[in-house]
């Protein structure tokens, strides 16, 4: 089962969003735009190399990822919008390939470094 959902997971998302297939997708917050096709993977936002046109200070042929999910993410519903600003985890390179949708329902996509805790909302 999950060998399938992984083949559909990539056929859709892979030619419609370009996604990277990580395995712990954040489409949804980042307005349908795939945070890991930026140079440095980065998941929390602009590397603060951003080059005044927009562009990416490692591919300056390409709009930062983060400009453009930023841009994206503002036409979005709003619960999903209001996610933009989400600190997420690592990413965990042992997902890469999986179905973010399996590791999703089974939970696997919130196991964090140990260690690792975002600062909690006051």
């Amino acid at each position: 089962m999950g060998r399938l959902l992984t083949t559909i997971e990539h056929a859709v998302k892979k030619p419609v969003w370009g996604c990277s297939m990580c395995g712990q997708c954040v489409l949804h917050s980042t307005g349908l735009t795939c945070p890991m096709n930026c140079p440095k993977k980065l998941r929390n936002g602009p590397c603060g190399g951003v080059r005044e046109d927009g562009g990416c200070e490692v591919d300056p042929d390409m709009t930062c990822v983060w400009l453009k999910a930023q841009g994206r993410s503002e036409r979005m519903p709003r619960t999903w919008r209001e996610e933009f600003d989400d600190l997420r985890p690592p990413v965990d390179s042992r997902l890469q390939g999986t179905s973010s949708w399996v590791n999703l329902l089974t939970g696997r996509d919130k196991h964090v470094p140990a260690g690792w805790q975002p600062d909690e909302e006051e």
